[in-house]
């Protein structure tokens, strides 16, 4: 059973070792547990002391792991901007049909437009998403809408 700093270091060490063979992360958080335990050995902590807050530092590293990865597979690859450069571009519509999709051109091309947000009037847009060929437009705030 750890109980000096050096045991701690030697998880530590041996944790990070595997995680580099796995590439998951988790390791690493749990590496981080155990070196919060190896510095309070430093300090002077009890063994049972140390346990605590390796479990501790390593669980919440973990939790904070997972609920930061969740919140960013949120995110779907179509409106992904580093698979998608042409997200967050703006280009304009002239017309909508009456079920929201337009033609528009875009990269010197014709390109199948449907909307995201906002109203299906003619205007400037925000591709906000590129499903297959068909880009998702965003309607502009404060963009000039229709006619005069």
């Amino acid at each position: 059973m750890p109980g000096n700093s050096l045991q701690w270091w030697i998880i530590a060490a041996v944790l990070v070792a595997v995680e580099l063979g796995s590439g998951s992360f988790y390791l690493l958080m749990l590496a981080l547990g155990a070196a919060a335990a190896a510095l309070s050995a430093h300090l002077g902590l009890a063994a049972a002391g140390q346990w605590s807050i390796a479990a501790g530092v390593g669980a919440a590293a973990v939790c904070a792991l997972y609920l930061a990865r969740r919140g960013r597979a949120s995110r779907s690859p179509q409106a992904n901007r580093d698979i998608h450069l042409d997200i967050g571009s703006e280009l304009d519509v002239e017309r909508w049909d009456a079920g929201g999709a337009a033609r528009v051109r875009w990269r010197g091309a014709e390109w199948q437009a449907r909307l995201g947000r906002g109203e299906a009037l003619p205007g400037r847009f925000r591709i906000a998403a590129v499903d297959g060929n068909t880009l998702v437009l965003d309607a502009m705030p404060h963009a000039r809408r229709g006619h005069d």
